[in-house]
């Protein structure tokens, strides 16, 4: 495939899952937060699918896309809580991206998004510590890790599911694989 044609696919897939970010984003707000600083994660769904599917900076152009789109759903784009938003997306999407190219097949999406929510959720505990609340950060840290994980499994199955299932995701992968 041409450089170029590459270029436009990659691009019309960054604007599509980022619509998706911004959709699950809108979708998360609506449902009640366990605790309010707590958020479920399902707007990392098109992430945690592009990994497979993105180079490195199509795919950091979908993280950038997200935090954006989701600071100005919650209308917190100049305030801390971006900020917050966008260290943990950015953590999470290296995390997750190296991870699937560094150990392939070996770790599926549970394990990658596992991986991303919890490395999500250190670096926000770290921001937190410094910027924030201090050392009394260290008190959300066990709540914040753990539903970290258990979002995280949770979403990593969903992802392993629909990717199985989804005939797009299929030749969108195959699209990628296959040029």
């Amino acid at each position: 495939m041409a450089a170029s044609t590459r270029a436009s696919t990659e691009a019309r897939l960054v604007s599509l899952l980022g619509a998706f970010c911004f959709f699950l984003s809108a979708v998360e707000y609506m449902v009640p937060k366990p605790l309010p600083f707590m958020r479920l994660g399902i707007a990392n769904l098109p992430i945690l699918l592009a990994a497979d599917l993105l180079p490195l900076p199509w795919y950091l152009a979908l993280a950038f896309v997200k935090v954006f789109g989701m600071s100005v759903i919650s209308g917190s784009l100049f305030s801390y809580v971006a900020l917050f938003s966008l260290a943990g997306t950015l953590t999470a999407a290296l995390a997750m991206w190296a991870a699937r190219r560094a150990f392939k097949d070996k770790i599926g999406a549970v394990g990658i998004s596992i991986l991303g929510a919890v490395s999500s959720n250190a670096v926000q505990i770290l921001l937190a510590t410094v910027l924030v609340f201090g050392e009394a950060a260290r008190l959300i840290a066990p709540p914040f890790l753990a539903m970290g994980l258990v979002t995280g499994a949770l979403l990593g199955i969903f992802a392993d599911r629909f990717a199985d299932r989804s005939r797009w995701y299929a030749l969108v992968k195959g699209g990628v694989d296959g040029t």
